[in-house]
Parts: structure tokens; sequence; C-alpha cells
């Protein structure tokens, strides 16, 4: 079978890792983009916050035979659990744990989203340093650079930076120019001349990323109220034509809320990775116990925080929900993701790039 040859494709330390007998798929990301540069789909990364959502998922991969990727950005894993209660550690045993518990036999990637650091101060750099040196000795296979808060002299010199080990390891990178915002912020487009100028610059330092994050007019999180959804896609399709010979496709962050309809255009616009988060977490939400939720609310509201922060505060409630409320999580996650791996065009993906990789 196609799968069984792309095992050998395997990262040496993920091989040793898994073991001669383990029959995951868990892929470099590097390998999967330089091969679907032109393919007109996306890959869908799934910012897997409570545990529970991931077989759904997975389930949903096998039977549209769709490439997945699953993710966890810095403020959400860190050394210390970051707001999900989940190191990378934790992290990459848990999604390995279920690929080989549902028998998940298709390629996949396990990436870092969001190694931010927000100025240029050293201290900040080495901290993400170091949480990255974590990630690549844990086995993460995938990563994505964020210093976009800075200006873009600066933003070159810390992604150049920080990305050596990345690079050094032949790794996919995505990079990011252009702060994405959170939901009720503004924030300015990227323009063509910034993404041109941010890969020549990482260019001058001897690599280019697979993929470069753009502000486009997404945002992270539920949309507000009244909110109204603008991603402007033409600008997107601009900055991807000003940096495609370079090797380099984009990727779209802040999908929740995001009418599949639009969703099935991105492709079109040289988008080969979509970042799903807050979407996994409100259907997980939906399937806990209404008492726990009740106590969740409370919390938040009492804390003034958003409820994402609950994740980490209710952990060990959340991982020991009683086992009718987890198959009603995975089974909604798994109608949600066939969804949007129909909207991503992505169906039948993991097979073409067995076919690509393996022969």
């Amino acid at each position: 079978m196609a799968f069984e040859k792309l095992l050998a494709r395997r990262p040496d330390n993920i091989k040793q890792k898994l073991g001669p007998k383990s029959k995951v798929c868990l892929l470099n990301s590097h390998d999967i983009f330089k091969n679907i540069r032109n393919d007109n789909f996306l890959i869908m990364a799934c910012n897997t916050r409570i545990k529970h959502v991931i077989p759904g998922i997975m389930k949903a991969a096998m039977e549209t035979d769709s490439i997945v990727a699953f993710e966890l950005a810095k403020s959400e894993s860190d050394f210390k659990g970051g707001y999900t209660g989940m190191s990378p550690k934790d992290y990459w045993e848990i999604v390995v744990a279920y690929a080989e518990e549902t028998g998940f036999d298709r390629p996949f990637f396990i990436h870092a989203d969001h190694m931010t650091v927000k100025s240029n101060k050293e201290e900040e750099i080495k901290d993400t340093e170091a949480l990255i040196a974590n990630q690549l000795n844990v086995g993460y296979t995938s990563f994505a650079l964020d210093a976009s808060f800075n200006p873009e002299e600066d933003n070159i010199k810390i992604t150049a930076r920080m990305a050596r080990p990345i690079v050094e390891r032949g790794l996919g990178l995505e990079t990011e120019v252009g702060e994405i915002k959170s939901v009720g912020q503004t924030g300015e487009i990227t323009t063509v001349e910034e993404a041109r100028t941010f890969i020549e610059g990482l260019k001058q330092y001897g690599f280019t990323p697979d993929l470069l994050g753009i502000n486009n007019g997404s945002k992270h999180g539920n949309y507000l109220e009244g909110e109204e959804i603008s991603i402007d896609l033409e600008r997107t399709g601009q900055c991807y034509e000003a940096v495609k010979n370079y090797g380099v496709n984009i990727a779209q962050h802040g999908i929740t809320g995001t009418p599949l309809h639009l969703v099935g255009r991105f492709a079109d616009y040289g988008i080969r990775k979509g970042n799903v988060g807050t979407e996994w977490q409100n259907i997980a939400h939906r399937h806990v116990p209404p008492d726990l939720l009740d106590q969740m609310k409370t919390w938040a509201k009492s804390s003034n925080k958003d409820i994402k922060f609950t994740t980490k505060q209710f952990l060990k409630e959340i991982n020991s929900i009683p086992e009718g409320f987890k198959k009603s999580m995975v089974e909604e996650s798994r109608k949600t993701a066939t969804e949007f791996f129909k909207a991503f065009r992505s169906v039948g993906s993991a097979s073409l790039v067995a076919r690509k990789l393996a022969g």
C-alpha cells in the first residue's frame, strides 16, 4: 500500500521514537509542502486545545483520505502548559497515542504554531529558542515562527535566528509578516511590498520558508456579534504572486466563523495551509457536562478572562468527562472536520502526497 511505503519517509528521529512496529505516518511538513506547491487544496491544521476532539478529526481524515496537521501555539502550549495545560511533550504523546488507538494511517504532521517573539529583547528570544529546542527534541516536525509584532527589519533578523535549527534539520517552516489580530481588534493588511521584502530578507540568510502567514483581514477566535468577516483574497493572491518564485505559499489563519463557500476559494489564491482552532474548542464546550460548562463560564466571568483559559483551570475535569460525552464530541468533530476537508478541497490529498513522496 502507498501509505506503507510512506512510512520510510518519516524523519529518522520520529521512526526511532515510534518504534519499528508503529504505522503512525508522522511526516516532515517540508516534504509535503514542497510537493503540493501547485496543487489546488489546503491542508487543515487543527489547534486542538481539548484532546477529545482529536480522534474525530482523525476519523474524518481517514474517511476523506485527507492529509491533516495538529498544532498548538506558544500561548497554548509551553514549558508550563500554556493555557491548555499541555506541554509540547504532552501534546505530542496525546496526538500519537490517538493515532495508534484509532489506527490512523494517513500522513500528518505536528506543528508548533505561532512561536511568538513580541520584542527584540534577548531574554524573550532565548526563551522562544529554548521552547523550539524542546519541541525539536520531543518530535515536532513543523514550525511557525512569528516575530511579526516587530518592525520588518527586526522581524527578519529574529526569524532568521530562530529558524537556524529548523532549517538545519530540513523541517517544515512557516513565517509571518503583518500581525494577525484577535477578534475585536483592527490591523493593517499586509502589503505586497512587505511580503516581498520579508521573503527576500530571509533569502539573504540562506533560506526561504515553505509558508508565509500574512494579515489579510482574518481574525483569531470567535467573531463578535455584528463583527464583519472580511478576508481580502485579492491582496492575498497578490502577495502570493510576489513570493511564489521563492517556493513560498500562503498560510491562512483565523478560519473559525468563515463561511465554507469562502473557504473553498482560498486555494485559488496560493493558500496551502488553513488553521482552524476555536471551532474545535466550541465543539468541545457543547459536549462537556452542562454543570462543568457552567463552572467554566462562572470562572471565566469572575476572572474577567476569555473562556479558552478555563481549559487549563479545569483540565482534570475535562479529561475525565464520562464516555458518552466524549463520544458525542468525537462524532461532531468528525462531521465538522469532514465539512472542512471538503471545503478545503483536500479529499484524496493523502493518497496524492503518498504517490508523490513514495511512488
